[in-house]
């Protein structure tokens, strides 16, 4: 039971973390074409991926990354547990 809930926090936290990935990999490729800086460059590579990857992508995943993130909670692990409540606040 307790490699379920491992495979399922796992599951969780790639869910939470999948729609920001684009934009920042997306962002730091515009500032090192644009040498550009500062927030800005990188706000506007996250607003432009999650644009792209879409709104309804986004929050579906999100659910289920919330959703398996609970399943896989386990008191016994600290870590884990840790990284689900993290995952979940953001």
């Amino acid at each position: 039971m307790d490699e379920r809930k491992k495979k399922l926090s796992l599951w969780g936290i790639l869910l939470a973390w999948l729609p920001f990935v684009p934009g920042i990999l997306n962002a730091f490729k515009g500032i090192t074409e644009q040498k550009a800086t500062g927030l800005g460059a990188v706000a506007g590579g996250v607003a432009e991926s999650l644009f792209w990857f879409g709104l309804v992508v986004t929050v579906v995943s999100e659910i289920s990354a919330i959703v398996l993130l609970l399943k896989g909670f386990s008191r016994g692990h600290w870590v884990r547990s840790f990284f689900s409540v993290l995952s979940i606040l953001f």
